[in-house]
């Protein structure tokens, strides 16, 4: 990363950050990561004139950068690297989701993970390319971008994946896998609910009651 990058986003951060807020933020993180105190609406103002910058520098250029930005310890810098990686993910492909990855099993929590998710989703671009292989990967998170990956696909979901992704995991004890079944399961309940409402019936006794209940959140509506 560029050292006058870096030095232009610590000082645009700076203008809103609110040290105060720092506590409570790594607070609701369970204390795991530190925090500069600068909340969302502030930090993708402050950092989107300079992220901007890099438009058309190349996937593995702003991939680096977005490497980079996750060594620097506050969170912030992590945050702004997802920023960076969802406004330019046009000039990524599949030959870049292995990268995208990496970043999710370093610094690993949801709010991350998730994120990262959304990225990799618009990379894919309604191709499955290596989310066969990462729903059986030794790294929870992974597994848990697996199931996510077709959120919002609509008309565009594998069907058949979403069901059998959501099967071969069913057996996790992992809260965050549990959830992540039912919450693409909801999701797809949107366009088609009688498909899922179907299939969670089916398989009740398979499914985790985690992840029938957030799969059937609005189904019983």
């Amino acid at each position: 990363m560029n050292p006058q990058f870096q030095a232009d986003l610590e000082a645009a951060l700076a203008t809103v950050t609110d040290a105060a807020r720092a506590p409570a933020m790594r607070a609701y993180m369970r204390d795991q990561f530190d925090y500069l105190g600068v909340g969302t609406p502030l930090r993708r103002l402050a950092a989107k004139p300079l992220l901007k910058t890099l438009k058309g520098s190349g996937a593995d250029n702003l991939l680096n950068y977005a490497h980079a930005l996750w060594e620097l310890p506050q969170r912030e810098y992590q945050y702004v690297a997802i920023d960076l990686l969802a406004m330019h993910w046009k000039e990524m492909d599949i030959s870049h989701i292995s990268r995208l990855l990496a970043l999710a099993q370093n610094k690993s929590w949801w709010d991350t993970v998730d994120a990262l998710a959304a990225v990799i989703s618009d990379v894919l671009r309604h191709k499955h390319d290596e989310m066969d292989a990462a729903l059986t990967h030794d790294n929870m998170w992974v597994r848990r971008i697996a199931l996510l990956h077709q959120l919002g696909w609509r008309d565009k979901v594998d069907t058949n994946r979403l069901f059998n992704y959501a099967l071969t995991l069913s057996h996790e004890k992992e809260f965050f896998i549990q959830k992540a079944i039912g919450w693409a399961l909801r999701d797809y309940a949107r366009h088609d609910p009688d498909a899922v409402r179907e299939f969670i019936l089916k398989e009740k006794p398979r499914l985790s009651a985690l992840s029938f209940r957030e799969a059937n959140k609005h189904l019983s509506k």
